[in-house]
């Protein structure tokens, strides 16, 4: 079976495909489109976000990050969705955490991983209080905004995915000392090795963007008979 993953950087996310394929198994074939693949450097800094643009962060296929306004790459996230279909994907992820406009269509199902750590996080914070670690300081005031109409309280920590270890390191150990039930790693870069790193200093459970993602659409693809 074929699906399909829209990146908002550059495709293929080598970085993710190894904690989320075996999720999988073998019969699924994982199918990639970037909006900014073709790209060079200087066209995507052309991208910059304006400022009352929506910002996100995604790597390239050199393995470095850039940041974006997504008023820049929903036309193309469009046109990698309909490339997709044309493959024969029976559905299409998202590969990016951030919440985008209901512009988008599709023939498939769309998954969209902040609406599934949206519910998550939702139901598991018995006293609606919650850490978000997302990836750059300019996306601290988009956490609360994202999440403060559905937690109590929302306590936001940057950390850049794509950086070092240490940038990780740091924001798991500021949120040891936070009161919360839960941290969301809210960004599909954040890494396995990322989160285990945060629920072993921090000691509180931690929900991985890019696995909720996988196993949930992981019981999807059962349904569809593989």
């Amino acid at each position: 079976m074929k699906i399909g993953a829209v990146t908002i950087g550059q495709s293929p996310r080598v970085d993710v495909t190894p904690d989320i394929m075996p999720i999988f198994g073998e019969e699924v074939e994982l199918l990639q489109a970037g909006a900014l693949d073709g790209l060079t450097k200087e066209e995507i800094k052309a991208m910059a976000p304006k400022e009352s643009d929506y910002v996100l962060v995604s790597r390239m296929q050199d393995g470095t990050f850039a940041k974006f306004g997504e008023s820049f790459i929903l036309e193309r996230m469009q046109k990698c969705i309909d490339n997709l279909e044309k493959e024969g994907v029976k559905l299409i992820m998202i590969f990016c955490a951030g919440t985008f406009p209901d512009v988008f269509t599709a023939n498939v199902p769309l998954v969209y991983p902040a609406k599934i750590l949206n519910g998550l996080a939702k139901a598991l914070s018995p006293r609606s209080n919650i850490i978000v670690i997302t990836p750059d300081e300019q996306q601290v005031q988009q956490a609360y905004d994202q999440w403060g109409p559905l937690v109590e309280k929302v306590t936001p920590i940057a950390a850049n995915p794509y950086g070092e270890m240490a940038e990780v390191e740091a924001a798991a150990k500021k949120a040891k000392d936070i009161d919360a039930d839960i941290i969301v790693m809210d960004c599909i870069g954040f890494s396995v090795k990322a989160k285990q790193l945060v629920a072993s200093i921090t000691g509180k459970p931690v929900l991985l963007c890019r696995t909720c993602l996988a196993r949930t659409v992981s019981e999807m693809i059962a349904s569809f008979g593989v």
